[in-house]
């Protein structure tokens, strides 16, 4: 028996190389080639595509840009605010979203209770299951209280037959869930492979393209949090969302990480209640924790989600930590951290060398921008010497490593959602100052570090 010839592919960038090399030779990541078996035949790796979904495969006449007509990408409500708002104001016709999680964090529930949406307004959906069966999906339906949905269901994991059955149907939506399950009999890999996904996904794309049929993909994630499979995976799709939140908690949030139809780091919450996934309609509570009376350590930031301003409390604790201090962050930038300290230390003798500090983002929201930076260290500096800033405070601003205090973009939409929410004092940078006074809301402008720590200290 002739022995199959092995070929070592790429689970970053999906590259190929005849032989095992411990760095890819396309994207020059590490450890990234996994062994696969070579498809044989003339066209390896390539579906036979069914008639009418060969969309992107039709020649298109070449036009200079000027001459072709830019038209507004037309979108369906899903029926769900929150989720619309991801997905920058409904599905799109033709368009394929990627959405991926940790294992139980309601990714099934949410697109179910979608369809649900969807199919009572009319359009035809159906739900395809390769991880659950038919009778698993009505139970779930039955306890989200959607028990006489009309959403079509397939218990299917074949590609040829999925792509059959759309075929036959012909829905307005379709839920893959998941793609790690699908599998096509063309490839000789098993399911979930490298191969597999990248087919599979690049197969579907092509139906959607091709017959305006919108795809929503459910992605499996590493350990790390990441979607498990090629990277191409997120190339090939539209738009890739993100389920984060603990499982142990009732709040979720679903973030865009890529939208070709709009904003990406747009955040939808929801909270999960016992008929489903609700979403919140002010999400600025659940990351403020309610104090009685102000306490140290507490500072409260607006942070900019997407579109949306959220008003988000930071939390420091200092504590003596001997030879060997702890630096800890949660929901924050852990090597930023260690900087801001430096900077607090130089510039407004704020010293920690000998603390434990230890940092949180409450709600377990997750802040990338420095404009958190200012929050920070009014919170730490709060903490170390044990007095509670004043009650409806607030302040944001990036801090450079000279201490300068610089501006946050769309400065005055933070402040006004601050003032919205009974916020009465803010030290913002002198950059952010509204040139007209916010009814209700005092702001001191500040352009150094010092000079914040000053206004702090005369509240």
């Amino acid at each position: 028996m002739a022995k199959e010839k092995t070929t070592f592919t790429c689970t970053e960038c999906g590259g190929t190389s005849p032989r095992w090399l411990g760095k890819c030779p396309s994207c020059g990541a590490w450890n990234t080639l996994i062994e696969q078996v070579a498809e044989a035949g003339p066209g390896k790796n390539r579906l036979s595509t069914p008639q009418g979904y060969a969309g992107l495969a039709n020649a298109q006449p070449v036009l200079p840009l000027a001459a072709i007509e830019a038209q507004d990408v037309a979108r369906t409500p899903s029926g769900i605010d929150e989720l619309d708002r991801v997905l920058g104001g409904g599905i799109v016709e033709g368009g394929v979203v990627l959405i991926g999680g940790d294992p139980g964090i309601g990714k099934s529930t949410l697109l179910l209770q979608a369809m649900d949406a969807l199919q009572r307004a009319g359009l035809p959906t159906l739900y395809v299951t390769g991880e659950e069966s038919g009778a698993q999906v009505a139970l779930r339906s039955r306890r989200l209280g959607i028990e006489g949905s009309q959403v079509q269901l397939l218990a299917e994991i074949q590609l040829e037959k999925i792509l059959a059955t759309v075929d036959a149907t012909q829905p307005a939506v379709v839920v893959i869930d998941s793609i790690q399950t699908t599998y096509s009999d063309q490839l000789t890999s098993a399911p979930g492979s490298v191969a597999q996904v990248r087919e599979c996904a690049a197969h579907l794309t092509r139906m959607a393209k091709g017959t305006g049929i919108a795809v929503i993909l459910v992605g499996h994630v590493t350990k790390e949090g990441a979607l498990a499979g090629p990277r191409v995976l997120e190339h090939m799709v539209d738009t890739v969302l993100y389920f984060e939140g603990d499982t142990h908690s009732q709040f979720r949030l679903v973030r865009a990480i890529k939208n070709r139809f709009g904003a990406v780091n747009e955040i939808g919450v929801f909270a999960m209640t016992e008929k489903g996934l609700k979403g919140v309609s002010n999400p600025s509570a659940i990351f403020l924790s309610q104090h009685s009376e102000p306490v140290p350590g507490s500072c409260v930031m607006v942070t900019l989600e997407g579109t949306r301003p959220l008003l988000v409390e930071i939390q420091a604790l200092v504590d003596s930590g001997g030879p060997s201090p702890r630096r800890l962050s949660v929901g924050l930038d852990k090597d930023r951290l260690a900087m801001l300290l430096a900077v607090l230390h130089r510039h407004a003798g704020v010293a920690c060398m000998d603390q434990d500090v230890f940092v949180n983002a409450v709600g377990g929201v997750r802040i990338s921008e420095p404009a958190a930076d200012l929050a920070v260290m009014l919170s730490i500096t709060s903490s170390l010497r044990g007095k509670a800033l004043p009650r409806g405070f607030l302040a944001f601003g990036e801090v450079g490593l000279a201490g300068e205090v610089r501006p946050a973009p769309r400065g005055q939409e933070r402040l006004k959602e601050a003032a919205k929410l009974g916020f009465s004092v803010a030290v913002v940078p002198k950059a952010n100052a509204p040139k007209k006074p916010i009814e209700g809301l005092i702001i001191h402008a500040v352009e150094r570090v010092e000079e914040a720590m000053d206004v702090v200290r005369g509240l």
